[in-house]
Order: structure tokens, then sequence, then C-alpha cells
């Protein structure tokens, strides 16, 4: 899109317009994260068993002793070298904030269906800090409809974002919330997936402010840009 150029008057005249649509989009997103803490919560009655560093972990030990949890389901499945470089770029943007997140109270943790080992070798491999558990050995992956059966591929019984389709892989990415009570009993409270996702990436956010933006209607698919972060 060619821009026109014109005097600082006239730029500021519209940027003042634009900025009541920003406050009103704000004012919009307060509300929506409103209605989304205000949905009812539902009992985690299966007992979770992960792979991590420490050993084998209970489900309430994501929590790190904290009363809420942000689980990112990774793609990552146990056949593959490496993970997924787009759950790649996620991490990228998520991994410090744990311990902001953390001074509220919350936990942050990745879970992948591949082995531990083959977890922690590429999170050392890019730099990451966040803790990662292996789930391939629980259903806690197909019960957040995030890992397929071959089974379900081919006959397209694929639940993802909430609705049947034809995923065509094993794997999907999603972002699962819960809830610990004093007693230990875990409720899932929200979960998101596909472009849900968009809003925690925060490179996003930033190239929606550049003037290119995304700069992605060109490409064969939008992320066809997006490496590694030691492939660029």
């Amino acid at each position: 899109m060619t821009q026109q150029i014109t005097d600082r008057d006239t730029w500021l005249a519209a940027r003042l317009e634009l900025l009541q649509e920003e406050k009103a989009l704000q004012g919009a997103r307060d509300e929506l994260a409103r209605k989304r803490r205000a949905l009812p919560r539902v009992l985690v009655e299966r007992d979770y068993v992960f792979e991590g560093e420490s050993g084998p972990a209970k489900f309430p030990d994501l929590f790190f002793g904290c009363s809420q949890l942000i689980v990112y389901h990774f793609m990552f499945h146990p056949d593959w070298s490496e993970g997924c470089k787009s759950c790649s770029f996620w991490a990228d943007n998520y991994d410090r904030s744990r311990v902001h997140l953390r001074a509220r109270d919350v936990s942050l943790v990745a879970t992948s269906s591949a082995p531990l080992e083959k977890l922690l070798a590429y999170r050392s491999r890019l730099g990451w800090s966040f803790p990662w558990f292996s789930s391939g050995k629980s259903k806690f992956n197909s019960d957040f409809n995030v890992t397929f059966t071959p089974d379900e591929i081919t006959s397209g019984d694929v639940v993802y974002n909430y609705r049947k389709n034809n995923f065509g892989g094993p794997e999907a990415p999603g972002i699962s919330v819960f809830e610990r009570d004093k007693d230990d009993a875990i409720f899932h409270t929200y979960s998101t997936y596909s472009r849900g996702l968009d809003p925690y990436n925060a490179t996003y956010q930033l190239l929606d402010i550049a003037p290119k933006g995304r700069n992605e209607d060109d490409l064969p698919y939008s992320m066809d840009w997006v490496r590694r972060n030691d492939e660029y």
C-alpha cells in the first residue's frame, strides 16, 4: 500500500481520529478479558503424570507453588528431530515473561508429546529456560485436543479449535489455563487455539505497528518467513 505524504497537522488529525478507534478497541478488549475470566471452570479429574527434569511430575507440580498455570501446548511429535518452528517463534516471546508472571502468582510451562531428552536438548539449543514437560505417556494432549491419532486424521474426526475439521498433522498448538485451590484440586478455566494464540506473540504485535506490518501477503503461507532463532 502506497501511503500519502502530508504535513504534520494533517498527520496529527488523522492520528487523533485513529486514536479514538484504538481506545474503543482497547475498551472492547478489556471487556472480552473480563468475560474470559468469568467463564465457568471445570474440575480436572484425570491424574496426569508428566516427565520433567526432576523425574515424574504430577499435575500440581507444574504450578510450582502458584495457584494459576498457563500451559503452552508445544508441537513436538516423538518422531520429529526438532520442534515446530512456529511454536519456537512463540517460545522466544514468552520465555522471559515467566519471572513477571510468577510475581502475579502464575506459572508458565510448555508440554509436548516428544521424549524429555529431545525437549531439553532443543531448549538448550535455542537458549530458553522455561520448564518443559513431556506429556507423551499421558492423555493430556488428546484430552486438550492438540495431539491426534493416525485414525483420527484419516477419518477427518479431528477436533481442533472446538470443531471437527480435516487437520492434516498429528500435532497442533494451543494454550490452556488452569487454577489450583488450597486442596490441590485443579480446574480448567480456558483454552485457545489457532489464531487465538496471536495476541501472545509480542513480535507480531510489534510488527503490526511497523509501516509494512507483517508483510506476509505475498508469501506461500503467512509464516513462511519465520525461522528458528539460530537459523536466520
